[in-house]
């Protein structure tokens, strides 16, 4: 029975992904890396894939920070700070649930990251909801699936 993972999205099968793991015993976070060589232009923003997606419990969430070394020598910011991974993102119609960084090249140089470069960590934690919360509506697409 699997409670929660990684796991490769079927379009990078037999593409050599690197699936997250902790480095250390006491490291919190999973390291998660890039898919592919990614160039992000100076002032400019991009989507970097990593090719996996999370399975985790209904009331988990994967948390997703940057590198602390991202910002300080790569000069790349991840553009939403935290990034929110919702346990029904997993295998939805429009992405199947990859897991995409937005990262802000805010140097005056272009930045090449490099497939299986660690780029950022990954922490699953558990929610609590509020009284009387009965949700039921389901989750229907990729990112920036759940409205405005």
């Amino acid at each position: 029975m699997k409670i929660r993972g990684f796991e490769i999205v079927s379009k990078y099968h037999n593409q050599d992904i690197s699936l997250p793991e902790r480095k250390t015993t006491g490291s919190a976070g999973y390291d998660i890396a890039c898919a592919q060589d990614t160039v992000i232009e100076p002032k400019s923003f991009k989507f970097v894939p990593t090719g996996i997606k999370a399975y985790m419990g209904k009331d988990e969430v994967l948390e997703v920070y940057p590198r602390s070394s991202l910002s300080f020598k790569k000069h790349l910011v991840k553009l939403n700070s935290v990034g929110i991974i919702d346990s029904d993102y997993y295998n939805n119609p429009d992405n199947e649930g990859e897991i995409m960084l937005i990262l802000y090249n805010y140097g005056t140089e272009k930045i090449l990251l490099k497939k299986h470069e660690r780029i950022a960590q990954g922490l699953f934690m558990k929610y609590l909801t509020i009284d009387n919360d009965e949700t039921e509506v389901k989750r229907l697409g990729g990112l920036g699936s759940t409205g405005n």
